[in-house]
């Protein structure tokens, strides 16, 4: 048992810090919505998208952590976007909610060859707090210090910057996030102040020879931190299937890593969606692998959506790498 507490102390750590960190809530990014990954991605696709995500990691563990997420980005012209991302994280008695503001100006490299490099930039504002009014005498601490009396919350402000190449079907975005150190109170030396992290994403829309309404995503994500330069690597593949309408579905899976331990994943899972009258839903698992395991039946991500006010830009650098989705939406290449 005291195994499994050292290991829910970790992991419960790394994940408290990830959403500070940015890094993506488990798959959700991969349920159609790359503007998680970056802010480069505001404005690119269907002209409003919003998308509302709700979390439960390791269902069965008193506590574990939950988060609600929603996320928007909307084209402002034909080659700017702009984009906003809230998120709610809890994790036993301790909370973190925060607020992203995002821009991104697209531009045309070379037309033909339908090459586009796309800046964005974010403002963050993350707020962590202890719910101290939750605290309860134990059997080892069986009276709760009268000095813990007010409310423990901290702010922190921050920006993130990131580059995305886009050529035909291919794409690849570089993100820099937290760029600024984080203002820590003096007394908390386990608190991390130095929050920058890196991270790429790339990926290839294969489209089916023989059938056109097919298509297969590869894509890999990877991030690492600077401070002690850990990284992770997500693998991921979707298949995707559109009717006429331009309505579609598509399944998938995710095998997440640590770099130095590539035959240990920390977790992997399938996922899949659905989009039908331009309203979205996807679902998906992640099976935890390590000592947690035995003690939890998983991670389940729902995520649900709308897209609207489609093709109103005529830039074709405001147009997915999804060729079939933007072609029905009648913006086509």
């Amino acid at each position: 048992m005291k195994k499994i507490i050292i290991y829910l102390v970790l992991a419960t750590s790394t994940f408290g810090y990830s959403q500070e960190l940015n890094l993506p809530v488990w798959t959700q990014y991969l349920a159609d919505n790359d503007f998680i990954v970056s802010p480069t991605f505001a404005g690119i696709g269907d002209n409003l998208k919003v998308r509302l995500n709700g979390l439960t990691q390791w269902v069965g563990i008193k506590n574990a952590p939950d988060n609600q997420a929603l996320y928007a980005d909307f084209r402002i012209a034909n080659q700017s976007g702009v984009g906003l991302s809230m998120y709610n994280d809890r994790n036993g008695n301790t909370r973190q909610k925060g607020v992203k503001f995002s821009f991104a100006h697209h531009i045309i490299l070379d037309y033909t060859s339908k090459q586009y490099l796309s800046f964005g930039l974010s403002y963050n504002i993350n707020t962590f707090r202890i719910d101290i009014e939750n605290f309860q005498p134990t059997e080892e601490i069986p009276i709760v210090d009268p000095s813990i009396a007010d409310d423990r919350a901290r702010s922190n402000n921050n920006f993130d910057i990131g580059l995305l190449y886009r050529w035909d079907r291919f794409y690849a975005s570089v993100n820099a996030n937290n760029i600024l150190d984080k203002n820590i109170d003096d007394f908390q030396g386990f608190e991390p102040s130095k929050l920058l992290n890196f991270q790429a994403y790339t990926g290839y829309v294969f489209t089916n020879e023989n059938d056109k309404s097919i298509e297969y995503e590869p894509s890999v994500f990877y991030q690492m931190f600077n401070s002690d330069r850990r990284s992770a690597t997500d693998v991921n593949f979707k298949y995707r299937k559109f009717n006429r309408s331009g309505d579609y579905y598509w399944v998938g899976g995710s095998y997440r890593f640590l770099n130095d331990q590539f035959f240990q994943p920390l977790n992997f899972g399938p996922m899949a969606g659905i989009m039908k009258n331009n309203f979205y839903f996807a679902y998906s698992y992640q099976m935890t692998i390590n000592d947690l395991s035995g003690y939890n039946s998983g991670t389940h991500s729902i995520t649900i959506g709308i897209d609207l006010l489609q093709g109103i830009s005529d830039c074709p650098c405001t147009k997915g790498t999804s060729y079939r989705k933007y072609k029905y939406n009648g913006t086509n290449h």
